[in-house]
């Protein structure tokens, strides 16, 4: 697994090569069943996760319903911001999808990591500000587009998604009920026969 994570760091030109394997010699990989509960609604979000293998669901409960609201997969990080910065109780749940293999972070790592490795704050902060920016433009398109073209969005952007997920959670993601979703599809795929 470090070899995933050696990849992952890779991709921060910044980092020397003796950065990288310090980093990955200081890191906690951890592997989590499917089903494994990384963070609860009520709880006090005290690490932070990168996904090297495998699918974390984010959800709500709204009503007794769980609404999902993200998926993270290979390479993204997984964060209760919220939660992991103010120390507040977290409104959401984090909860392994598939089995997972996990690097784990909490405060006192990243301050550690820091201080040896003095740009990596530099480097975190860009990666935040990056990630923040993707995020107000996800909800954006979300909040201004059709529950259509929200379902042909995540076929374009993240097609892998929809055969490692069950589609009620697709339909939950999507903001719509399974039927509507079942609807969509076929719609779709009319159309794909008509050309």
């Amino acid at each position: 697994m470090e070899d995933l994570l050696r990849q992952m760091l890779t991709n921060f030109s910044m980092l020397t090569q003796a950065e990288i394997e310090l980093i990955i010699e200081q890191s906690n990989i951890q592997s989590f069943s499917k089903g494994a509960v990384l963070l609860k609604e009520g709880q006090v979000s005290k690490e932070c996760y990168s996904v090297l293998k495998g699918l974390v669901r984010e959800y709500y409960i709204v009503d007794g319903e769980e609404k999902t609201t993200a998926f993270y997969t290979e390479g993204m990080p997984v964060n209760a911001f919220s939660s992991y910065t103010n120390e507040t109780p977290s409104k959401h749940f984090l909860v392994c999808a598939e089995k997972c293999v996990l690097v784990v972070g909490n405060q006192s790592l990243e301050e550690e990591m820091c201080q040896q490795i003095p740009k990596l704050e530099s480097i975190i902060r860009k990666e935040v500000e990056r990630l923040t920016g993707q995020a107000q433009d996800e909800f954006a398109a979300f909040v201004s587009s059709s529950p259509e073209q929200r379902y042909l969005k995540l076929l374009e952007t993240k097609p892998d998604l929809l055969n490692r997920v069950p589609q009620h959670q697709i339909a939950s993601l999507l903001g719509i009920a399974p039927e509507s979703l079942s609807r969509i599809r076929k719609r779709i795929f009319s159309k794909k026969l008509a050309n």
